[in-house]
């Protein structure tokens, strides 16, 4: 009798070893997961952002009293450049809204000035800048999901129990700029 107990008593603890170690790698692995979801974002941002120094210098060629507008780009250009160096989602986001309403003005201007909107390397950067924004659409919802897997497993059970000996918390989600 005691054998059986001793037994039943070692098939639970090994139950409970095998659970947490389960948990433990699955919450690891979303966790890694996301922070390379974030990576990804944080690439297109910066191709975004290298982007902009030729947008600049194109557009200043043949628009070069409207320093204002070019001003704005560069400094919103190193705002983004700044913010993917650092760990907030929400700085991120905060940055690329504001590199985002100052890159309307600039790509407006291909209408006030023919021969700039008919210039090859104009056009070229305009379809580079739609391709990556394209890719950022993507690693945003790539981002997203990996969050939100991450959030359920550490908030469902038996993870739930698991989650607080991994150090991994609650991630926030990114938001698209508006």
């Amino acid at each position: 009798m005691v054998r059986l107990l001793l037994v039943i008593l070692l098939v639970i603890a090994l139950t409970a070893l095998i659970v947490f170690v389960l948990g433990y790698n699955k919450i690891r692995s979303a966790d890694v997961r996301v922070n390379e979801a974030l990576s990804g974002i944080d690439v297109e941002l910066t191709r975004r952002a290298s982007l902009i120094p030729s947008l600049v210098h194109t557009v200043q060629t043949f628009a070069s009293h409207e320093k204002g507008i070019l001003d704005h780009v560069t400094n919103a250009r190193a705002a983004l450049t700044s913010a993917t160096s650092g760990k907030s989602v929400a700085q991120r986001s905060a940055a690329e809204k504001e590199l985002d309403n100052a890159l309307v003005p600039l790509l407006a201007l291909g209408q006030n000035y023919p021969q700039l909107n008919s210039s090859n390397n104009f056009l070229n950067l305009q379809d580079n800048l739609a391709d990556t924004e394209n890719k950022l659409a993507f690693a945003r919802q790539y981002y997203n999901d990996s969050v939100a897997t991450l959030n359920r497993l550490l908030s469902s059970i038996p993870w739930m129990f698991v989650a607080p000996l991994t150090g991994v918390e609650e991630r926030e989600y990114y938001q698209t700029p508006k």
